[in-house]
Order: C-alpha cells, then structure tokens, then sequence
C-alpha cells in the first residue's frame, strides 16, 4: 500500500467516525422492545452488532494487535482484554452500577490514544521505559466492559432471565470481536509483507492518537451539551435549535420536537417560559 493510498483510508476512516459519533447514542422504544421481545438470540445478535459498529473497541483491539506477530501473543493479549471487559460488563450490569456513558466513551477513547502512543514509542521516549502492555490491556478492557455495559442497560432488562440475557450479549461481543480480530490480523499480515511497513506503521498508529482525541472531544462535546446527563444527546439536525434553546427561556413553543420534555439547567421546561 502506498502512503498516499494510506492517507486516504485514514480519511475515509474519520469520514466513519465522524458519522458513528453523531449517530452512536441513542434507540428508540420500538427497538429497545423488539430486543427484549426477541430473546436471548437478540441478544447476541445486539452484542455482535455493537462490537463491529463500536470503532473505539475495534480501534483499541486494532492498537493492541499491531505489532503481534505470533499466534500465542494473540490469543494472550485478546484473553486479558476479552477478560477485562467481560468482568465488567457482567458484574456492573447485575448489581446496576451505571455512569454516564458520555464520560465513559470519553475514557474509552482516550484508551485509543494511548494505545497509539505505546506504538509510536511515546512512553519509552519521555519515559524511558514502557508500562506492562499485556496489563494495560487488561485493566482498559474494565473500562470498555463498563461502557458495554451502561449500553445494554438502557434495555428494559427486567429480573427474569437477566444473566442469561447479559451472557448472551457478551457472547453477541465475542463473536463480533472475534471476526473484526480476523479482519484486522489478515490486514497487518498483508502490510507487513511490503517494503513500506515501517511508514504504514508510522501513520495508523498517529491516526489511532488523532482518532482516540477525535472521540474524546466528541464525547466530551455530547456530555456538555446534554440538558440532562440521563437522556440522549440531540439529533443533529436540531444542534442549532437546542443550543439557543439552551441560551432562552423566553419562547413560548417547542424549539424542536421533544424539547418541551427536557429541562435547562434551572429546572424549567425548555422553550417554555420560566413562570411556566
């Protein structure tokens, strides 16, 4: 592959994200029934579908595997990571431990950075020394197992059945996570076998730092602009309309529709005025 063709994959690849990062949060009633009404199929099905739709995770796997060039370390740093997030998703969906998913799709991208960083050789240049990869990998897969996690409660998921439904999703995961993983290794296979390997290199792990500050100024942008931090962000096609909503409380309709069952910071009804 040529560097020239490399920039315009990366481009293509922001284009994505850009897109996933607009649309990521949210679903509607209908959907979130048909799930539940669906079974433990469904589940996996939700799991499976969110892992190759979820470019931090696949971004972040993609990091960990770079350089791996044997089997046996393939299989070891997946199983820490599949471990890691397995614990939390399962665990923190049980007891009902929830966060607000902005945040941690935050730190899920800024898991992403770091994972670049480590391969362009960042903390052995201002830190002489690396941390432990294989338990880095380990303790981020918590963190991404927690955000799978606050995923699958916004699902009515109800007391009967709920292990069996939270197995099934991260089984849906696994299985996501394992055909993305055959993608990604067939991919790095075939790139280290030309002569530019070392400039292809060079370039994705830089892209996966751009990409994981992209997500996390996106997230972080969501969490701010959210009126409250328990509902959905806005649709982008009402962006506008919400932040001089948020700005106003002197209109007496809607701003856009749904709005007149948020609340501003002061506690009245957007587009409401605050008698009202």
């Amino acid at each position: 592959m040529k560097p020239k063709a490399g920039f315009s994959v990366i481009a293509c690849l922001f284009a994505v994200l850009f897109y996933q990062s607009v649309f990521a949060h949210g679903m509607s009633e209908a959907e979130k029934n048909a799930i539940v009404e669906g079974g433990n199929l469904q589940f996996i099905w939700l799991g499976a579908s969110h892992m190759l739709t979820g470019f931090d995770h696949l971004l972040f796997v993609f990091g960990f595997v770079f350089f791996l060039t044997t089997f046996m370390d393939v299989v070891k740093y997946v199983t820490a990571f599949t471990l890691g997030h397995s614990v939390t998703l399962i665990s923190a969906t049980l007891m009902g431990v929830t966060a607000n998913y902005y945040l941690i799709d935050a730190v899920i991208a800024l898991s992403v950075c770091y994972i670049g960083f480590e391969n362009t050789g960042g903390f052995r240049k201002y830190f002489e020394k690396s941390p432990n990869l294989l338990l880095a990998v380990f303790l981020f897969g918590f963190i991404h197992g927690f955000g799978l996690s606050t995923r699958l409660q916004e699902l009515p998921l109800g007391e009967e059945g709920i292990l069996l439904k939270i197995l099934s999703f991260n089984l849906g995961i696994e299985l996501g996570q394992i055909g993305a993983l055959g993608l990604m290794l067939a991919l790095l296979f075939k790139w280290r076998r030309t002569r530019s390997f070392l400039q292809i290199s060079s370039v994705s792990n830089h892209a996966l730092i751009a990409a994981g500050l992209f997500f996390f100024l996106m997230q972080m942008h969501g969490y701010s602009h959210a009126v409250n931090p328990d509902e959905f962000g806005f649709p982008a096609d009402s962006h506008f309309h919400a932040h001089e909503a948020m700005g106003s409380q002197s209109q007496s309709q809607p701003i856009f529709p749904g709005s007149e069952y948020m609340t501003d910071m002061k506690g009245a009804a957007v587009g409401q005025p605050a008698g009202e």
